[in-house]
């Protein structure tokens, strides 16, 4: 973590654990009542459903850096078979068990060695490629979706995004997000910090010279970000 990283941190820290928390209560709260069929139906991740999506950030938020390392050693740094050893151990027997196994870290802090910041972005993203196939529609706070594309228009620490948006301007048509020079790409911020990280989809609530060519990247990086 860079200095600047580890300031934001600390003087932020309080602040994103509550989003963190305020927005795994609500997807929590958002799957109660699915059904078998609708736990199966594929994510906005590649290959996953939105049960595993689930069991992915419930993996997210139990490992600490030594619990992080050790497995990434275990799995000879290949970083992929890590996400997915640690999926399937908080996959549980069922979809009812998955869930439980969610609720249980909603107000939990543990984490790898990122920043909170990355956290709660990993949540407000995770949480789109889940309610996004299921039709679930969910208010974010604008302060907080604006925090989230703050942090990725500058770092390809998670997935890549930065680099993504190289050469693009965004600008939010409904806060105060606006980032990069060049051809603009411009609509809901929510959008453009799906798109930011790779979900293609979100280009269609997009528009500018620029979406094109962010929908190319998107596609382009897909196989390469799904799981990220």
């Amino acid at each position: 973590m860079t200095d600047p990283e580890l300031t934001a941190e600390r003087g932020h820290g309080s602040g994103i654990w509550t989003s963190i928390r305020t927005e795994r209560a609500a997807l929590a709260a958002d799957l109660a009542e699915l059904t078998e069929a609708q736990w199966a139906t594929p994510s906005l991740c590649a290959g996953l459903t939105v049960r595993e999506v689930l069991a992915h950030l419930t993996a997210g938020a139990s490992l600490n850096t030594v619990r992080w390392l050790a497995g990434v050693i275990r799995c000879r740094f290949d970083f992929d078979k890590q996400v997915a050893v640690r999926l399937a151990e908080q996959l549980g027997a069922d979809p009812a068990e998955t869930l439980a196994r969610f609720r249980h870290i909603v107000p939990s802090t543990t984490k790898p060695p990122l920043p909170a910041i990355a956290m709660l972005g990993e949540t407000l993203v995770h949480g789109e490629d889940i309610r996004r196939p299921l039709g679930i529609r969910h208010a974010y706070p604008i302060d907080v979706v604006t925090r989230v594309a703050e942090y990725y228009q500058g770092s390809d620490m998670v997935v890549v995004a930065k680099k993504r948006v190289a050469g693009l301007r965004l600008a939010a048509d409904d806060g105060t997000f606006t980032t990069g020079s060049g051809p603009v790409v411009s609509g809901p911020t929510l959008a453009l910090v799906m798109a930011m990280t790779g979900r293609a989809t979100y280009c269609d609530e997009l528009e500018g010279d620029g979406v094109e060519l962010l929908r190319g990247r998107c596609r382009h990086d897909d196989e390469h970000d799904s799981h990220g």
